[in-house]
């Protein structure tokens, strides 16, 4: 199964609306996110989370795709636990397996779905990720202290997938934790479960995530080469 993550206020995009609900290609982002996740064969339910008063818009605008709209939290990591208690209690979580996924990510593919689905038949925990092209430095006041071997160096996308128990223990153990605040959910496991290896899966570099005006410019263009 599936979340779709839409509870955040995309401060950084700077829109009145939750950059989630703007458009990309006639769709909002949510609508392209959720049709994704529903056209995929080995995916039996889309969840949607959505920010307080965005609920219903979110429902009408995608209600006949998803098992429910539900609200996030304060936080991204209230958000995710917000689903995988709805989640937990409709479902075995020692069988089931969810896919985590930021709505801001309009054009996820199949093929990656599908690499999430099977890499959870053999691995706990899944993140998605694609190599850097630039060289990456480590900064401390101001300056570079380190230049780390960029072949050893990823950049994460979603989705991040997990057996529900396990991401559920991790999470639990986070909110115990007051000055944790995480906003990957891969790294919720590194950090509290470090027993549980964190396999990757290889991602899309069409998979941007939109956190500013031009990157909805890039996505719209990128859709354009995408389409066939």
């Amino acid at each position: 199964m599936a979340v779709v993550l839409g509870g955040g206020v995309g401060t950084r995009f700077g829109a009145e609306r939750p950059k989630q609900l703007l458009t990309l290609d006639g769709r909002t982002l949510v609508e392209h996110c959720v049709a994704a996740f529903d056209a995929a064969p080995d995916v039996d339910e889309v969840l949607l989370v959505m920010g307080p008063g965005y609920l219903e818009e979110a429902a009408k605008l995608v209600g006949h795709r998803v098992s429910a709209v539900i609200e996030g939290g304060a936080s991204r990591a209230d958000s995710v636990r917000n689903a995988l208690g709805h989640l937990s209690a409709r479902h075995d979580p020692a069988v089931t397996g969810v896919l985590l996924h930021d709505a801001a990510r309009p054009l996820i593919d199949q093929r990656v779905i599908a690499s999430c689905v099977a890499a959870l038949g053999q691995h706990d925990a899944i993140g998605t990720a694609v190599p850097t092209p630039d060289t990456i430095v480590v900064v401390k006041d101001g300056a570079m202290v380190a230049v780390p071997a960029r072949e050893t160096l990823m950049r994460c996308q979603t989705p991040q997938c997990f057996r529900l128990s396990v991401i559920n223990e991790a999470h639990a153990k986070a909110a115990a934790d007051p000055e944790f605040v995480p906003t990957d959910d891969c790294g919720v496991v590194l950090r509290y479960l470090p027993g549980v290896p964190v396999h990757i899966v290889r991602g899309s570099e069409a998979t941007i995530k939109v956190t500013y005006p031009a990157d909805l410019a890039i996505a719209e263009v990128l859709r354009s080469q995408l389409e066939p």
